[in-house]
């Protein structure tokens, strides 16, 4: 429970950064004509919620069993492209003018995301002895 807490709150400090300072605009300027005036946050926070999950059964906790820091970044890292990927792909496929620069740009993000997270959730765990 502490290897998930810890990755919760090191996800939602990333993300939370990105979404209310860096991308705000990006999103509004290129899917501002789909976006709700009013975020559903019980939706918001089952995603944060299962998505942690992924990150630290799939690659956070068999990162510190191999005690390796690159196997956190690499998975990460491809765990953050694949997630984001469905979703992203999906609405280039399906929703009428979903731009391509926004699926590029989430894609790096959740590459770059579910990468610093698990880096970071593991180097603190290792530091602490926080373990699944």
């Amino acid at each position: 429970m502490k290897l998930y807490l810890l990755t919760l709150a090191v996800f939602l400090s990333i993300d939370m950064v990105w979404l209310t300072t860096i991308a705000k605009s990006f999103y509004q300027k290129q899917i501002g004509y789909l976006m709700t005036p009013n975020v559903n946050f019980l939706a918001a926070f089952i995603f944060y919620l299962i998505f942690v999950v992924g990150l630290v059964f799939f690659v956070i906790s068999p990162s510190l069993e191999k005690k390796s820091l690159m196997t956190a970044i690499l998975t990460g890292a491809l765990f953050g492209l694949i997630t984001y990927a469905t979703y992203d792909l999906t609405n280039l496929a399906t929703v009428k003018d979903w731009p391509l620069l926004v699926t590029i740009v989430d894609l790096i993000w959740g590459t770059v995301l579910a990468a610093s997270v698990s880096a970071i959730t593991y180097l603190i765990a290792t530091k602490f002895g926080i373990k699944l």
